[in-house]
């Protein structure tokens, strides 16, 4: 239910900002204001995740965001052109996300089995993707109905989100005892079974990671001991840098969508290269959504085993490869098609980034992993989207998504030979390491 409020706030948002002011710049700038509290927020809500119940912190930050929703219901409604008000709304809206990302995306690996979190990964993927489908379609309608409407529909959503995310119970044998624990507390989770080590500091973390096969040439050093709340908070950042597998994956990611985000740009080239207005333009990025759940459907019935890391590689340059035929054509068609079969080689790369993160990385540093990474795929999603508006603003809307396309194909080449141990990882771990 978040997820689809998320893809109705999104279609209808930029629908309703270029109507308004028409710049390409805009729809930029909304990237921008969506992704700057990740960034401010990261030392704060990883550490947070690992410290309280992540069930607790996923329904507060869904209420928050549901409050900021309702002021864009508000701005909506009352027909104001005044722009200011909805890059303030979407900033606090992106400061509950920010606390919100982290919590849910550590969850999975505390619900399922042994073994059996890449097929968990994948139907989490369907959902997201069944909401890229029905969340953008219905936002092009309720819009037509009224520009209110889909922020409504939205408040709705979160919220009824915000109260089943309690209903996700994680399974006893993957508990971990969080990092501040101590004494009768930690002794108490000792005499129930958990797995865990309890009141474990952080540094040995980067030394797990030597069982994973390609994931280092050598052992990685441990790092250093904790120095305080600020320095525990960034040690999922210290994990990362000393993992040459996790930093490769993430930062292709970065960079690659970072240049490729064309989808940021589907409001201007719906009104003005495709002649079409909200219903098409809902269609555009449920294109996204249709390709990528096919894909991913699949996966959930035989996901990826062999050959990891040169997978990776090819779909990303996939992307890139399709990013282009979308800037070059003006068929309305074509640009669909091309939208199914992008967004199809992207789906492949987020199953294998959302295995491989979590199984190589310890549970007791996994929310801090967890906010290190989604302040990197803010900048490759919100962050690309202020570069595609400065871009468009620059080169006009089609030169700027085919320059973000060829741009992804340099970025593949690059990492190709900057992460060597990418790409001769060749199967997943069995299960995260303690």
């Amino acid at each position: 239910m978040s997820a689809t409020a998320a893809l109705v706030q999104v279609t209808a948002l930029g629908k309703q900002l270029y109507d308004i002011t028409g710049r390409d710049l805009d729809l930029g700038l909304l990237g921008l204001a969506e992704f700057l509290p990740a960034v401010v927020l990261v030392a704060v809500t990883g550490s947070l995740a690992d410290r309280v119940d992540r069930r607790r912190i996923a329904t507060v930050g869904l209420l928050g965001e549901a409050l900021a929703t309702g002021g864009l219901a508000w701005h909506a409604a009352s027909g104001s052109t005044t722009v200011w008000p909805i890059y303030a709304l979407v900033i606090v809206f992106g400061s509950a996300r920010a606390f919100v990302t982290p919590a849910m995306r550590a969850m999975p690996p505390d619900l399922a089995p042994v073994g059996g979190l890449p097929r968990l990964i994948a139907f989490g993927a369907a959902g997201w993707q069944t909401a890229m489908i029905v969340g953008p379609v219905a936002a092009g309608f309720l819009y037509v109905v009224s520009p209110a409407a889909p922020f409504i529909a939205c408040v709705v959503l979160t919220v009824s989100g915000s109260v089943l995310v309690h209903f996700a119970r994680p399974r006893r044998d993957h508990a971990v005892a969080p990092p501040s624990l101590t004494g009768p507390q930690a002794a108490a989770l000792v005499d129930l079974g958990e797995e865990a080590r309890a009141g474990e500091s952080l540094e040995a973390l980067a030394e797990s990671y030597a069982g994973v096969s390609g994931a280092a040439e050598a052992p990685v050093g441990p790092p250093e001991p904790s120095k305080g709340r600020l320095h525990e908070a960034f040690e999922g950042l210290r994990v990362i840098r000393a993992n040459p597998v996790l930093l490769g994956a993430i930062s292709l990611d970065l960079f690659a969508v970072l240049f490729g985000g064309a989808v940021a740009l589907l409001p201007a080239l719906a009104a003005n290269r495709y002649g079409v207005g909200a219903v098409g333009l809902g269609w555009l990025r449920a294109a996204t959504g249709i390709g990528a759940a096919a894909v991913t459907v699949w996966l959930s019935a035989r996901p990826i085993s062999r050959h990891v890391g040169r997978t990776l590689y090819l779909v990303v340059a996939l992307f890139g490869v399709f990013t282009i035929v979308l800037g070059v054509t003006r068929s309305f068609g074509v640009a669909f098609v091309a939208l199914l079969l992008l967004s199809a080689a992207d789906s492949v790369s987020v199953f294998i980034r959302s295995t491989l993160v979590p199984l190589v990385t310890p549970s007791a540093a996994r929310g801090r992993v967890m906010a290190v990474e989604g302040v990197f795929l803010g900048a490759s999603n919100e962050l690309g989207a202020f570069e595609s508006g400065v871009a468009g603003q620059l080169l006009g809307t089609g030169g700027a998504v085919v320059f973000g396309g060829f741009a992804t194909l340099g970025v593949v080449g690059a990492w190709t030979f900057l992460f060597p141990a990418l790409g001769r990882m060749d199967r997943f771990p069995e299960r995260p390491p303690d």
